[in-house]
C-alpha cells in the first residue's frame, strides 16, 4: 500500500460546537451509510427492539447511550485485501477520538499499515487434582493419547469449533490441560467453556482425578504472561513505514523523538512489571469493542501486547504493534443487533474470515492511537489538546 489512497471522502467536521450541530452531524451520518452500503438507523437513534437483549442481559430495563464518534479513513492492508475503512468508537472521553483520527492521518500519509493475524487459538485451562504428585505424573504422560476422544466430544457439542490441541502440564499433584479450540468468526468462548468442562469430566475419569475444574488455571479476563507469550484468540500484528518528512508534517516529531521515547517507556514498564508494552491501547480497544457488541472485559487480556520503534537507514520510522491475545468476534454475542450490527457492518467485517479482518483493523487502530499519543507528549500537547477537547471545560449550554 506504498502510494494506497484512500476511496472513502473525508469526514464533514466544523470546529468547536459547531460540529455538533445537525447538519454536520447528519452529512457524517450518511458518510457512514455510504461505506457500509446500507442505512443506519439505530446508530442514528432510532429505538432497538426489546426482545433484543434476550440472551443477553437479564432484568432488562432499557439501554446504556453512550456517544459513538468515527475516525479514519483508516487504510490498511489486511488478510481480506487492501482496506479503507471508518473506525467506530463509543466513549465519553473527549479527545480519544481526534487523537485516533490523528494517527489514522498518519498512516494514510505513509501509504497505509499492514496488518495480520499470525495465529489462532482459544485456550481454555482445566485442572485435574490428584491424591499425590506421583499419580499426577502418570495421568500427566497418559492424558494426550485422549486427544482424539477429547475431539470427538467438541465435535458433537458444535458444528463451528474444533479442538486443536491438548497440552498437559504438571503443577505439585495437580495437571493443568491446555486445552486450545479453533472457533470460527465466534469469540466461542461458551462453546469452549461446555466443552471444556465435558472433557475434564472424561479426563477425570480416564485417570483417576480425585477432583476436576474447569476453570483451575482462569485466564478468562485477565491479563496473563501465559496469554502475552503464547497467544490467545487472535494473535495479530500490525506496522508501518513512515517517512520522517510525514512525521514532521503531521505529528511534529521525527524518527528519533519517538524511538527515545517508546524506549523511555519500555523502562518504565519495566519497573512496573507489566504485561502491556503498548501505550492506549485499552482506550481504543475498549471504545470500538463497545461500539461493535464485542465483551469488553476481555479488553483486559486484548489490551496487552508490545510497541516497537527503530529508526531505519534511511531515516524512516518502523513501527510495529504486537497484540498477542485479541479477543473478538463477529458472529453470537451481542455482535448482530441493533448499533453493534451496523458498526461491524461500517466496518465490512460481517462475513466469512470477518472476525481476522476485525482484529487486524484493530491493530491498526492500535499502532496509530500509540503513535499520536506518544507524539503528543513529545510537543507536550496531551494536556492542551484534552483541555480543548476533553471534559475539562464547562458543559455548553443547552439551547
Amino acid at each position: 500500500m506504498k502510494n494506497a489512497r484512500s476511496d472513502l471522502p473525508p469526514l464533514p467536521r466544523a470546529d468547536g460546537a459547531r460540529d455538533f450541530e445537525p447538519e454536520f452531524v447528519r452529512a457524517r451520518l450518511a458518510a457512514c451509510e455510504t461505506a457500509a452500503g446500507r442505512p443506519l438507523p439505530r446508530l442514528a437513534g432510532a429505538p432497538v427492539p426489546a426482545l433484543e437483549a434476550h440472551g443477553k442481559v437479564e432484568n432488562f430495563v432499557g439501554w446504556a447511550q453512550v456517544p459513538v464518534g468515527v475516525a479514519g479513513p483508516l487504510e490498511v492492508e489486511t488478510s481480506g485485501g487492501e482496506r479503507s475503512v471508518f473506525v467506530p468508537f463509543a466513549t465519553t472521553e473527549g479527545a480519544m477520538v481526534a487523537a485516533y483520527a490523528r494517527g489514522m492521518k498518519l498512516l494514510r500519509a505513509a501509504g497505509g499499515a499492514w496488518a495480520r493475524v499470525v495465529g489462532h487459538g482459544l485456550t481454555q485451562h482445566p485442572m485435574l487434582l490428584f491424591a499425590d504428585a506421583r499419580s499426577a505424573l502418570a495421568a500427566r504422560d497418559a492424558i494426550p493419547a485422549s486427544f482424539e476422544a477429547c475431539a470427538t466430544i467438541v465435535a458433537g457439542l458444535t458444528k463451528h469449533g474444533r479442538l486443536l490441541a491438548l497440552e498437559p502440564r504438571l503443577v505439585g499433584r495437580r495437571v493443568v490441560c491446555e486445552l486450545t479450540f479453533a472457533t470460527g468468526d465466534a469469540i466461542g468462548i461458551n462453546m469452549a467453556a461446555r466443552a471444556t468442562d465435558a472433557i475434564a469430566h472424561e479426563l477425570a475419569q480416564r485417570t483417576g482425578a480425585e477432583r476436576y475444574y474447569v476453570h483451575g488455571e482462569d485466564v478468562e479476563k485477565r491479563a496473563n504472561a501465559v496469554a502475552l507469550a503464547r497467544g490467545r484468540g487472535r494473535d495479530t500484528v500490525a506496522e508501518v513505514r513512515i517517512p520522517a518528512a510525514v512525521l514532521r508534517e503531521i505529528l511534529r516529531v521525527t524518527p528519533e523523538d519517538l524511538v527515545r521515547i517508546q524506549r523511555s517507556y519500555a523502562v518504565g514498564f519495566a519497573r512496573l512489571g507489566t504485561t502491556n508494552g503498548l501505550v492506549q491501547a485499552a482506550n481504543g480497544l475498549a471504545a470500538v469493542y463497545l461500539a461493535c457488541g464485542q465483551d469488553v472485559a476481555y479488553v483486559t487480556e486484548s489490551a496487552t501486547g508490545f510497541l516497537d520503534f527503530e529508526c531505519l537507514p534511511d531515516g524512516d520510522l518502523h513501527a510495529s504493534a504486537h497484540l498477542p491475545s485479541l479477543l473478538v468476534g463477529t458472529v453470537g454475542g451481542g455482535s448482530g443487533q441493533g448499533t453493534a450490527a451496523e458498526c461491524l457492518d461500517l466496518l465490512g467485517v460481517r462475513k466469512a474470515g470477518g472476525a481476522d479482518e476485525l482484529a487486524e483493523i484493530l491493530a491498526a487502530t492500535v499502532l496509530a492511537g500509540d503513535l499520536s499519543l506518544l507524539a503528543s507528549f513529545c510537543t507536550h500537547d496531551f494536556v492542551e489538546a484534552h483541555e480543548r477537547l476533553g471534559r475539562n471545560r464547562p458543559q455548553v449550554p443547552r439551547p
